[in-house]
């Protein structure tokens, strides 16, 4: 065999491998995901623009414009009469929602060919990898003089990876407002007893992704809704959910924190509140819980990466009442199986009977550990704060 000097080669290979000790390496110091808000007031006036929900600053992601590692968020404002460009060519999933007014889409097919779509409030539509731009017009909008749209794509993920999609993976795909209820409808008569369900919505899937039933292959989103005078008990999961508020009165929001305690409640948590038209992070692997101490329901549209996480089987989408079960058994598992607990899937009223903090007998102490959020406006977002508990006194009143 012919003699072949390698060592240059070999250097070049060489000079950016790194070598660590695997516990100080194992799980590296990273910026960690915030909680933080997109306020309804940006797309309420002004011009027509795309206003991103950009914090690749917080992350220290130089690359790519984003607002989790994977998927970027950012409303639409379009004036009546006024229309806006969309083209992000190495996204593999689009999704908007109308959040406000009503108004056309157009987009080339794979023919290249012109096809339209009408909108209204409440619709949702998603579109595959699109290399041409997608124009949206508004035509009407019942107040703030525009319609307002959410959009979130998946660019960031495909930018990470240095990838360029190839492949469209669907067909563009509508959600009409009248069908997602009509869906919420039916569920709430085959049930028989949606007031005590703890999950009263509907999973949007699409029919190319059978196996995952989200809505792309790496979208997944749930119109929820949280009936009045009821708290859905804490979960949580992988992926990170970027949560618009579709309705709520004042008196609905979310609890986040990093620990359950072990009567199932979040400790320290920051609370966020749902402000119509406004969008929050939910951090991966944080428990969350949805409050609703008002008089009407309240919705909310979570878009996630959890198309993408279902199908590596890592969602690992988590109940507390579940885990407390198998915590005080004993056991600690490794991942999540199917759940079956009742006391989750049943909802738990505002002030019902819960266990008392010594565990040794039950009273109603209503809701317990609510700490209010200092939310500082700034032109780019809000950034919730914690800022401290509830008094005693105001929690053995009920409030």
């Amino acid at each position: 065999m012919e003699s072949v000097n390698t060592e240059e080669t070999e250097r070049k290979w060489s000079k950016d491998a790194n070598i660590f000790e695997y516990g100080s390496a194992a799980n590296p110091q990273m910026k960690p995901i915030p909680v933080l808000v997109h306020p309804a007031e940006l797309h309420e006036s002004g011009k027509t623009r795309v206003i991103p929900f950009d914090i690749s600053d917080t992350l220290e992601i130089e690359d790519t414009a984003c607002t989790s590692p994977n998927l970027m968020a950012s409303f639409l404002r379009i004036n009546i009469g006024d229309g806006i460009v969309t083209q992000v060519p190495n996204a593999t999933s689009q999704a908007f929602y109308v959040i406000r007014g009503s108004g056309r889409t157009r987009i080339k097919n794979e023919f290249e060919e012109d096809e339209t779509i009408s909108w209204k409030t409440g619709d949702l539509f998603c579109v595959p990898v699109t290399r041409t731009e997608m124009i949206h017009s508004c035509t009407g909008a019942e107040s703030h003089g525009g319609a307002a749209l959410y959009w979130v794509h998946d660019e960031p993920l495909m930018n990470y990876l240095g990838a360029t999609p190839n492949v469209r993976k669907f067909e563009p795909t509508l959600y009409k407002k009248e069908d997602m209820i009509k869906k919420v409808e039916e569920i709430k008569h085959e049930t028989g007893d949606c007031h005590k369900k703890n999950r009263l919505g509907v999973l949007l899937g699409n029919v190319k992704c059978a196996q995952t039933k989200t809505l792309t292959h790496v979208l997944w989103s749930l119109l929820n809704s949280v009936p009045a005078h009821t708290v859905q008990r804490p979960h949580r999961h992988n992926s990170v959910a970027l949560d618009l508020c579709v309705t709520a009165k004042p008196g609905v929001y979310t609890l986040m924190g990093k620990e359950i305690d072990s009567e199932g409640f979040i400790v320290d948590p920051i609370r966020c509140e749902w402000v119509p038209g406004s969008a929050f992070i939910t951090p991966p692997g944080w428990w969350h819980s949805h409050h609703n101490l008002s008089d009407d329901v309240a919705w909310v549209l979570p878009v996630q990466d959890a198309g993408l996480y279902t199908h590596q089987r890592t969602l690992d989408i988590r109940f507390v009442d579940d885990e407390l079960k198998l915590h005080k058994a004993g056991r600690i598992r490794g991942s999540a199986f199917s759940i079956t607990n009742k006391d989750y899937t049943e909802m738990v009223t505002i002030g019902a009977t819960v266990l008392a903090s010594n565990g040794a007998s039950t009273k109603n102490v209503g809701l317990k550990r609510v700490l209010s959020a200092e939310c500082p406006l700034t032109s780019k977002r809000l950034q919730c704060t914690q800022i401290g508990a509830v008094p005693e006194e105001t929690l053995n009143s009920g409030l």
